[in-house]
């Protein structure tokens, strides 16, 4: 406490220096637990700035008493944000994340009131205040002489008051198709909180622009901290022979911004429009496209330590189970819902310090009842998913209780188009550590199908000593010397080495990996793999310079003169026709396809 509250303000260098040598304050202790500049007893420090000081107490047009007198009531008439009760360990230029989501959101017609005299005179900054306060929006405020970082500082203390109207979601400048639309306003607030946010997080501003679609800023500076504190959690583990612990799969989500997703309307809650969720891994999308979600490319070893996490933890008989993707849920109850296109049983288990959500689960529901409503609630069995692993069946019904607390849920699942996706995905999931299917995989090899309600179906006698649900408890899968089915795995390695763009280059971080000079995207590229290609490019070279290539060539040019284009028709794309064999009708075969997913 006294090193984050007073050596970052009060305590002059030196005395910072010695406290923080005494109590031999690790170098990766995050920054706000030390100065920005750390001291250098060899140079000395820079005095404070008196320029303008007196021109400010010239400039000042009332006395220190008469702006006390107009103070008198101000701080309840101009309270500050709720948040800003709250602790927090940074230094006061270090506004909160709240405030960002705030101020990002404004436009230069967001109107805006400046508390009256606010700052006291005798300083430049009342001087400026008092002239920039009598602004009315904020493209004003901007003209007079107000920048954001000023915006911040006054939001945070209540000095100005927010009327509106302002921008759903932060401005995103990836978005922006003609720069003539943006106004001044939007040019100042990117350009400031791009560079406040690599600042903050010890980022470079190129890390922070190579980030997914979709994703704001503040988003890809949390989950460049994710893929950070992942990277670190893979090499430690592997270094120290080690399982991945349930506090290091918490950390990494808890710096993980997760999206708001408004597609997930099967689990939505009632009265609420989007939920905190996430997707890694595989995914087909409503146009039927197989591919891997952006996240997966952009940040893979997040996904790295989540299937490290489950390879320590896969029991003997649990063997037989793979897995394609991964869903991550942030803190919301999932109402009641079937999943439709998972491919056998699915693995979950929740994190956080979180009171309730339970699962409800209904492992006997074979989808023959149109109405999930009417399956009795006895029928349902209560899983305790914080206190350990479960493997259950996500096709049958199921919902989450309410809950008080974090509460952070990881599903591990298998998709259905498996089999269908490029040899490429499948090689890339595999180098992160997924257990991938096998084609001829077997839905029902860890649990049996369920019976059903209504009329009983009689258990196969090859199932009989399968469990309908599974449920491993911590104090037995955490254990050091727990068997497992997977020995411990090297996945740093393979990730660095088969997505060299995400680890080494875009991440930035701080971080080189050794040889990066040699890599290209292909696996396991080399000088000799670029030797190699450079003598086939000479070759092609050579072989359009001869005599027959230079005929070919001369005879493609003849077919592209403007003469040649003028006679040719004009092609229009006509998607190939088939028929329905259920309904008999011609559709589209795009439509065919969308039809039988």
């Amino acid at each position: 406490q006294v090193v984050s509250s007073r050596a970052t303000t009060l305590w002059p260098d030196s005395a910072c220096y010695i406290v923080l040598a005494a109590l031999q304050i690790p170098a990766n202790m995050p920054l706000y637990f030390r100065r920005a500049n750390s001291f250098d007893p060899t140079k000395p420090r820079k005095p404070r700035s008196t320029e303008g000081r007196e021109e400010a107490k010239a400039a000042a047009k009332m006395t220190s008493e008469e702006w006390k007198k107009k103070q008198a009531g101000m701080d309840k008439k101009w309270p500050a944000p709720a948040y800003m009760s709250k602790p927090h360990d940074h230094g006061a230029t270090c506004y909160r994340d709240e405030t960002y989501e705030v101020t990002t959101r404004w436009m230069a017609e967001t109107k805006i009131a400046y508390r009256p005299h606010a700052k006291a005179p005798g300083s430049k900054s009342h001087v400026r205040y008092e002239k920039y306060s009598k602004a009315k929006t904020v493209g004003e405020a901007l003209k007079l002489g107000s920048w954001p970082a000023d915006w911040c500082w006054d939001y945070e203390r209540g000095f100005i008051k927010v009327i509106g109207p302002v921008r759903d979601e932060p401005l995103d400048s990836s978005k922006i198709t003609n720069e003539d639309e943006t106004t001044d306003v939007d040019k100042a607030i990117w350009r400031w909180y791009l560079r406040e946010l690599a600042k903050r997080h010890e980022l470079t501003i190129e890390d922070l622009k190579g980030g997914c679609s979709g994703e704001s800023l503040i988003m890809r500076a949390h989950r460049l901290l994710s893929q950070r504190e992942a990277r670190r959690i893979l090499k430690d583990a592997e270094k120290e022979k080690r399982k991945i612990t349930n506090d290091e799969v918490l950390t990494v989500l808890r710096k993980w911004s997760f999206g708001k997703n408004t597609n997930r309307v099967n689990v939505t809650p009632e009265n609420q429009e989007w939920v905190w969720s996430d997707t890694l891994g595989l995914l087909r999308d409503r146009i039927g496209d197989i591919h891997l979600t952006p996240p997966t490319k952009t940040y893979p070893e997040v996904i790295g330590v989540l299937n490290k996490y489950l390879h320590d933890r896969i029991p003997p008989e649990m063997k037989s189970f793979r897995w394609t993707s991964i869903n991550l849920n942030c803190n919301y109850a999932a109402k009641r819902h079937r999943d439709g296109n998972n491919f056998g049983p699915s693995a979950i288990q929740a994190f956080g310090d979180f009171e309730g959500g339970c699962l409800n689960y209904w492992p006997e529901d074979d989808r023959t009842c149109d109405k999930e409503e009417k399956m009795k609630a006895a029928d349902s069995v209560k899983l305790n998913l914080k206190d350990g692993l479960c493997l259950f069946n996500g096709n049958c019904s199921h919902s989450v209780d309410d809950f008080k607390g974090e509460r952070y849920s990881v599903v591990f699942f298998c998709v259905r188009c498996f089999n269908e996706a490029p040899e490429e995905c499948k090689a890339q999931l595999r180098s992160v550590g997924t257990i991938y299917p096998e084609p001829d995989a077997d839905r029902w090899a860890v649990i049996r199908p369920p019976r059903g309600y209504a009329n009983k179906k009689d258990v196969q006698p090859k199932d009989k000593k399968k469990p309908i649900y599974k449920v491993y408890p911590r104090s037995r899968i955490d254990r050091a010397d727990a068997p497992a089915a997977y020995p411990l795995l090297s996945i740093s390695d393979r990730v660095a080495r088969e997505w060299p763009a995400a680890c080494a280059g875009k991440a930035g971080l701080g971080e080189k990996v050794k040889g990066r000079e040699q890599m290209v995207v292909k696996k396991g590229a080399t000088a000799q793999d670029k030797q190699t290609k450079a003598k086939a490019k000479a070759k092609a070279k050579a072989k359009t310079e001869s005599p027959k290539g230079k005929a070919l060539k001369d005879k493609v040019v003849a077919k592209t003169t403007p003469e040649r284009k003028s006679q040719t028709k004009t092609q229009t794309f006509t998607p190939r026709k088939t028929t329905s064999a259920s309904t008999g009708q011609v559709v589209s075969a795009v439509k065919k396809r969308t039809m039988a997913n």
